[in-house]
C-alpha cells in the first residue's frame, strides 16, 4: 500500500478519493479549523495537523511521519495573486499572496515522495502565456521531478459537475503517468440529486446537511420566474437585477451537468425546486457520500464543499497514479 500526504487538505476531497483507491493517508494539513474539523468527522483514523503549512518544520514532520515512506504528496494551493506576473520582471511566485506555492515545493522537498499531485484554476495554465506555469514547473524540476499537466473537466469522470482545473503531476526521475482518459457517462444534476426530498425555502428534512436556506419573499419571486436552465433574462425588467455576477440568477438545467460548484451558490436555483441548493445537494455534485456529513455554519460548509477536488475525480487521478507507481503502464 502506497502512502500520502494531503496538504491544504480542507475537508479532504482528495483524500477520500486517494484512500477509495487503497492508499494510505499519513498526515493531512489544514490551516483552518473548521474545514479540519469536518476532515477528521469524516475520515476518522486520519492523522491531522492543524497548522499553517509556513510554521510545519522538518523535525515537526519528521515526528509525525516517523519512519513511514512518503509515496506521493498531493493538494490544492490557494491561488491569490496573478496581477504581478510578468509586470516589470515579476513572476507569479515573486507575488507573497502566492507563498503557498513555495510551500507545496518546500514539503515536497522535505519528504521526497515519489510523487506529487498539485491542483490549481484552470486558468493558470495560460497565464502570462504560460510563463507562470513553466515557472513553478522548474522549482520542481531542480527537486530532480518530471513534470506533466493537463486541464481535465470533471464532468468527464463520473461527476455531474462542468468543473474545469489543472492537475499537475510530478515523478522522481522518468515520468511514466497517464492522465485518465474521459468517460463518456455524462451524469446530469437531476441524476445526481433527484431522490433527495423536496424541500421549500426554509425547510428541512432529517437526512444530514438537506436543508434549504431562507429565500426572502422578494428573491422568491424572482426566481420563480426563471425556467430550468434559464437565466436572469427570464425575470421581467421590473424585477431582474441591473448588475452583478452572470453566473447569478441562474438556473440548474435538469438535463446537464451542473455548473461549477463555488464557495458561493445561494443565487443558483434548483432546477424544479424554488430555492438554491442545499449543502447534502452540493456535496453530491461535488461526488462526496452521503455518510460523508458537515458540521458548522451553512456559509462555511458551502465554502468548504466548494473548495474541494471533487472525490471522484480524485480516485481516477489515485489509480493512474498508482499505475505509474506499480510501473504498469498501459499501452496506448
Amino acid at each position: 500500500m502506497y502512502n500520502y500526504i494531503d496538504i491544504f487538505a480542507g475537508v479532504g476531497g482528495l483524500s477520500l478519493g486517494f484512500d477509495m483507491a487503497g492508499f494510505n493517508n499519513l498526515l493531512a494539513i489544514e490551516i483552518d479549523k473548521d474545514f479540519a474539523n469536518n476532515y477528521m468527522l469524516n475520515l476518522q483514523g486520519h492523522k491531522m495537523l492543524c497548522k499553517d503549512i509556513k510554521q510545519v518544520s522538518k523535525s515537526e514532520l519528521d515526528a509525525l511521519i516517523g519512519t513511514s515512506i512518503v509515496d506521493v504528496v498531493v493538494g490544492g494551493p490557494p491561488c491569490q495573486g496573478f496581477s504581478l506576473a510578468g509586470n516589470i520582471g515579476r513572476t507569479f511566485l515573486d507575488d507573497p499572496r502566492n507563498m503557498l506555492f513555495k510551500e507545496f515545493v518546500r514539503i515536497v522537498d522535505l519528504t521526497k515522495p515519489k510523487m506529487f499531485l498539485l491542483e490549481n484554476v484552470s486558468a493558470m495554465a495560460k497565464h502570462n502565456h504560460g510563463k507562470t506555469l513553466n515557472d513553478i514547473e522548474k522549482e520542481f524540476e531542480k527537486l530532480g521531478y518530471t513534470i506533466k499537466h493537463k486541464t481535465l473537466n470533471s464532468k468527464y469522470y463520473n461527476v455531474p459537475q462542468d468543473r474545469s482545473r489543472l492537475f499537475i503531476i510530478g515523478e522522481k526521475g522518468i515520468n511514466n503517468f497517464d492522465f485518465p482518459l474521459e468517460k463518456q457517462n455524462i451524469i446530469s444534476i437531476e441524476q445526481a440529486i433527484d431522490d433527495l426530498p423536496a424541500l421549500k425555502s426554509g425547510e428541512s428534512s432529517n437526512i444530514p446537511n438537506h436543508e434549504a436556506m431562507h429565500h426572502s419573499t422578494q428573491m422568491l419571486e424572482k426566481m420563480a420566474y426563471v425556467k430550468d436552465g434559464g437565466n436572469r433574462n427570464d425575470i421581467p425588467l421590473k424585477l431582474r437585477p441591473k448588475t452583478g455576477d452572470a453566473r447569478k440568477y441562474i438556473r440548474y438545467n435538469s438535463k446537464k451537468p451542473a455548473v461549477c460548484i463555488t464557495g458561493d451558490m445561494r443565487k443558483v436555483f434548483h432546477y424544479s425546486q424554488n430555492r438554491a441548493l442545499t449543502n447534502r445537494e452540493l456535496a453530491r455534485v461535488q461526488t462526496f457520500p452521503d455518510n460523508f456529513t458537515f458540521v458548522g455554519k451553512n456559509g462555511k460548509i458551502q465554502q468548504a464543499i466548494g473548495n474541494a477536488v471533487p472525490p471522484n475525480l480524485a480516485y481516477e487521478l489515485a489509480l493512474k497514479i498508482k499505475e505509474a507507481l506499480d510501473g504498469k503502464i498501459p499501452k496506448n
